[in-house]
Formats: C-alpha cells, sequence, structure tokens
C-alpha cells in the first residue's frame, strides 16, 4: 500500500472487502513509539451489526492490519476485523 497522509482519511467511508459499508473514519490510532498506524477510530453506519466487534461506546476499532486499500474509500478485510474483535 502507498504512504497516505492523515489529513486524506479525515470523514472517509470504511467498506468491506464484499461491499458492506462499515461506517466512517473519525479518528487514527497511531504508537508513539514506532509512529505505525495501529487502529482506525470508526463511527458505524447504522446499518452495520456491531456485534464481535471491538467497540468503546460509540466507536469502533478497526485494526490497520485489517485495512487492504486506501482511495474513494478505506476497504477493509471483515475476516481481520472480526478476528481482532
Amino acid at each position: 500500500m502507498s504512504k497516505t497522509f492523515s489529513r486524506s482519511l479525515a470523514r472517509k467511508k470504511v467498506m468491506s472487502n464484499d461491499g458492506m459499508l462499515i461506517g466512517t473514519i473519525r479518528n487514527v490510532m497511531v504508537d508513539l513509539n514506532t509512529g505505525q498506524v495501529v487502529d482506525l477510530i470508526v463511527k458505524p453506519d447504522d446499518t452495520f451489526r456491531t456485534d464481535g466487534y471491538r467497540m468503546d461506546g460509540d466507536r469502533m476499532f478497526v485494526p490497520f492490519e485489517a485495512v487492504k486499500d486506501i482511495k474513494d474509500y478505506i476497504v477493509v478485510d471483515r475476516y481481520l476485523l472480526k478476528r481482532s474483535g
């Protein structure tokens, strides 16, 4: 995956690799020691069932390892997303 500036991620939609809308990115969590993105913090779409996913209130944590592509949408592998939940 090519490099992407965090400001270009603001308010992007997050979709699964099978076309399901997951939600909208709200923030990123970064490891301050390494500078690596650890998680995307997402506001889940009303139509997305969050059972079994890592949540904190109304925020969902998407491990960056689940991200497969960043273009018009952020595409994540739902299997990797669920596995880490």
